[in-house]
C-alpha cells in the first residue's frame, strides 16, 4: 500500500499520481534525487516511468527498483519502430515478463512526425497489444493523428474487448475521446492543456467525466503555462489540475482525489480501501452515505460494481449510526451543505436522516435530500411532513415522465408503483418544504422537454444532469 493510502474517513491534502513522466531520460541525470523530492513537496505520490524503446524499459524499471516513490512501465514508442529486429523484440518481451512492469507502454501510433515507416509502426504496435494481453497488463497508448487506426488494431485483436488502458497526452477531438471511452479506456491530459492556445483542447477535455481522467507531465517535455520553456518535472502537475479544476467547477482537492484515485485503480497501485467512507466532500459540500441500499435498480448505476464518486469508495460494510455520522461531520457550518445522498436510498433510514438533520440544524448547517421520492412507498406512510423544518432542499431523481419508461430505467423493486409513489411524494414535498427540484439525465432516448414540462406542471425546479457524471 502507499504511504498516502486509503484513509475511509480521514480528509487528507492534495495527493497527486504523475500517470506519466520520463524521469529515466538525461534531462534527469544531474539532480534526479532533487526532482524526486520536489514532487514528494508537491504532494506526487508516485510516478509511473513508462518506456520508449528496449534501453528506456530498462532504465525505468531500475529506477522502480531503486526509488519507492516510482513505477515503471515497458514499451516500444512508435518513434522507435524501424529500431526494432528479432533480438529486440526478444529482449524487450523479457524485460516485459520479467520486471513487474505496472503496464505495457507507451506504445501506439504517430503520424504526425513519422519518424518510422506506418507499416512498421502498425506492426510493432500489434505486437505489443498482443503482449499486453497475453500478460493481462494495462495499456499506455501514444497516439497522434492515427486514432482511426489505432483504434482499429485494438479492435482486431480483442474485438468487443473493454480495455484497461489511457490515451497519454490526449490532443484529439472530442469524437476521438468518445471512440476510446465507449471501449474501456481513461483519458490524460498534460501540461499543453493549461497553453494559452489550447482553448479547443480544453473544450473537447469538459467533455470527458473526471471519472476517465489521469494526470500526468510527460516530463522532461511540455511544461504547463506558468513554467512554460522550462524543463517539465512531477512537481508541475499542480498546475494541470488547477485547469481541471476550473474546467469541472471542482477544487484542485476533487481532482487531486479523483484522478489519483482512477490510477490507482487502473495500474493497480494501492489496496481498495476495507471500508467506504460514510462523509465525503465535493467542492465545499459535504455528502452523508447513509446506506447503500437502495429501492431502484438504475440501469445506468454503478454501486455494484464500482461504489465509487468523484474518488471517494463509498462500499459501505455496516450501515453507520447516527452518533458515528455526526461525529464524522464535526462543524456542519464549515461546508456549503450537507447533502444527504451516497450509494443508496437515504430515506430506507429514515430515523437516522432525522437524527441526523437535526444536529445540522440546530448547528446553523443547510441540509440537502437527494433521493429517488420512493420514501413513503418504502416507510409506508407520507414522510414529507416529518422532514419540514429538518431539509431545506429536496432534490428527487425523477429520470422519465413515462412511467413506463421510468420502470425500464430504474427498475424500481415496487414496481408500477413506484412512479406514482414518487410523484405524491414530489407534490407533498412541494407543499411543505422550503425547495424541491425534480433531476433528469442525459440518458439516451429519455425526452428531457417531457421532463422539464413535468416539473413546470409539479410546479418545482428542473435541472438536467449528465449521463455517466456522478458528484
Amino acid at each position: 500500500m502507499l504511504a498516502n493510502g486509503f484513509d475511509s474517513q480521514a480528509e487528507s491534502a492534495d495527493v497527486f499520481i504523475d500517470s506519466h513522466a520520463h524521469i529515466d531520460f538525461p534531462e534527469f541525470d544531474d539532480d534526479r534525487a532533487a526532482v524526486l523530492e520536489r514532487a514528494r513537496e508537491a504532494g506526487v505520490e508516485c510516478i509511473l516511468n513508462p518506456g520508449s524503446d528496449l534501453a528506456a524499459s530498462q532504465r525505468a524499471a531500475r529506477l522502480a527498483r531503486q526509488h519507492d516513490i516510482i513505477f515503471h512501465a515497458v514499451g516500444l514508442h512508435p518513434h522507435h519502430a524501424k529500431e526494432v529486429d528479432d533480438r529486440t523484440w526478444e529482449q524487450f518481451t523479457e524485460l516485459a515478463r520479467g520486471s513487474n512492469p505496472v503496464a505495457i507502454g507507451e506504445i501506439g501510433l504517430d503520424y504526425h512526425y513519422d519518424f518510422s515507416p506506418r507499416e512498421q509502426q502498425q506492426e510493432v504496435f500489434r505486437r505489443q497489444v498482443r503482449l499486453t494481453l497475453e500478460l493481462d497488463l494495462p495499456i499506455i497508448i501514444h497516439c497522434r493523428e492515427a486514432y482511426d487506426d489505432c483504434l482499429g488494431i485494438l479492435n482486431d485483436e480483442a474485438p468487443g474487448a473493454n480495455w484497461r488502458g489511457v490515451l497519454h497526452c490526449f490532443t484529439g477531438t472530442a469524437a476521438d475521446a468518445r471512440a476510446f471511452l465507449d471501449r474501456g479506456f481513461k483519458i490524460s491530459f498534460a501540461g499543453m492543456i493549461t497553453f494559452r492556445n489550447a482553448e479547443d483542447l480544453r473544450e473537447t477535455a469538459a467533455t470527458i467525466s473526471p471519472d476517465r481522467l489521469l494526470l500526468e507531465t510527460d516530463a522532461p517535455y511540455l511544461a504547463p503555462q506558468p513554467v512554460r520553456g522550462k524543463r517539465n518535472e512531477p512537481a508541475f502537475v499542480v498546475h494541470t489540475a488547477n485547469v481541471l479544476a476550473g474546467l469541472y467547477g471542482l477544487t484542485v482537492e476533487d481532482i487531486a482525489r479523483v484522478t489519483t484515485a482512477n490510477a490507482r485503480e487502473l495500474f493497480g497501485l494501492g489496496v481498495q480501501p476495507a471500508h467506504g467512507r460514510i462523509v465525503y466532500k465535493i467542492r465545499n459540500s459535504l455528502y452523508v452515505n447513509l446506506t447503500n441500499r437502495c429501492s431502484n435498480r438504475c440501469v445506468f448505476c454503478s454501486r455494484e460494481n464500482r461504489p465509487m464518486v468523484k474518488g471517494h469508495y463509498l462500499g459501505l460494510k455496516e450501515e453507520p449510526t447516527a452518533g458515528e455520522v455526526t461525529a464524522a461531520i464535526g462543524d456542519p457550518a464549515r461546508y456549503d451543505e450537507i447533502v444527504f445522498c451516497g450509494f443508496g436510498e437515504p430515506t430506507a433510514r429514515l430515523d437516522e436522516l432525522k437524527q441526523v438533520a437535526a444536529y445540522v440544524k440546530k448547528r446553523g448547517g443547510t441540509v440537502r435530500l437527494n433521493t429517488n421520492g420512493q420514501g413513503d412507498i418504502i416507510n409506508g406512510r407520507p414522510i414529507a411532513a416529518e422532514l419540514a423544518g429538518l431539509v431545506d432542499v429536496v432534490s428527487v431523481s425523477l429520470n422519465s415522465a413515462d412511467r413506463d419508461e421510468y420502470a425500464r430505467i430504474c427498475r424500481p423493486v415496487y414496481g408500477a408503483q413506484a412512479y406514482d409513489a414518487m410523484i405524491a411524494f414530489i407534490k407533498d414535498a412541494r407543499d411543505r418544504l422550503p425547495k424541491v427540484v425534480v433531476t433528469a439525465l442525459d440518458y439516451p432516448g429519455v425526452d428531457l422537454g417531457a421532463c422539464r414540462r413535468l416539473a413546470e406542471e409539479l410546479g418545482v425546479e428542473y435541472r438536467q444532469r449528465k449521463y455517466n457524471e456522478v458528484g
